[in-house]
């Protein structure tokens, strides 16, 4: 009896430490405007404007629409990710929130885990609200495969956040917390395809952007919307940022 109950006492704190900051996070609703209505919003203006729908031979018989569906999403999760968590743990450092924290039994990797939960969680229903908005507008259904797009999205998700974990365990304060990932921003989402899709991109920065963490992502979501399970090249790329940035910001963080 005492080892079947032992499970439920380890996991309170980290289950009590979950419920507290979804209920933090949800008293500041600026990262459900940029993370979610936006991107969403933005989306269903898109496919509604004449023409975007239509396949054109420059983006490889996509169309606008399609290729700029993933290209939303990943907007999206990168502000959720770069934008939000920094800021969170940024301002918990700031106010002695982390140091107070150091003298519990609270390991680092609770922290993160919780924040990389709550946030993962705005992803996916980002994600899932938008390939129900596709499905309704495009004609006959979303035309690609499902798997791959939720599989792409949930590696993607793990790697952005995972790069915002690193960023929040080692900027001293949200300002430069802010700083960081606000710079690594505007690179990512270029290799991602946002000004110059990656169709019409040089093939050598082409190259480059499919090793780049939105870049395989971009890559892998086109390749989801044709119809086709992303290339094992771009998964393979996502997982191993996931793994390193996960696995560098628990080793790095620190309280203070």
């Amino acid at each position: 009896m005492t080892t079947a109950l032992a499970p439920t006492k380890n996991n309170a704190p980290l289950k009590t430490l979950f419920a507290t900051e979804t209920r933090l996070f949800f008293r500041e609703p600026a990262t459900l405007i940029w993370g979610f209505a936006l991107p969403v919003s933005a989306f269903v203006i898109l496919a509604v404007v004449p023409g975007t729908s239509r396949p054109t031979d420059d983006l490889g018989g996509l169309s606008y629409a399609q290729v700029y569906l993933g290209i939303i999403a990943l907007i999206s999760l990168a502000m959720v990710g770069s934008m939000s968590l920094p800021q969170v743990l940024g301002t918990y450092r700031e106010r002695g929130i982390l140091r107070r924290l150091s003298v519990t039994p609270m390991r680092p990797w609770r922290l993160l885990a919780t924040q990389i939960g709550i946030h993962l969680a705005i992803n996916l229903g980002t994600v899932l609200t938008l390939l129900l908005v596709a499905t309704l507008t495009f004609d006959g259904g979303f035309p690609g495969s499902v798997l791959g797009w939720l599989v792409t999205m949930l590696l993607s998700s793990a790697a952005m956040l995972g790069l915002a974990s690193l960023i929040s365990a080692l900027a001293p304060s949200a300002k430069i917390a802010n700083a960081i990932a606000t710079g690594l921003f505007f690179p990512l989402m270029f290799f991602a395809g946002l000004w110059l899709p990656q169709q019409v991109m040089p093939h050598w920065l082409a190259t480059v952007s499919h090793y780049t963490p939105l870049g395989a992502a971009s890559q892998a979501l086109t390749s989801s919307v044709a119809d086709h399970f992303p290339p094992t090249t771009s998964l393979v790329v996502l997982a191993a940022y996931a793994v390193v940035f996960i696995g560098a910001a628990v080793r790095t963080f620190r309280w203070a």
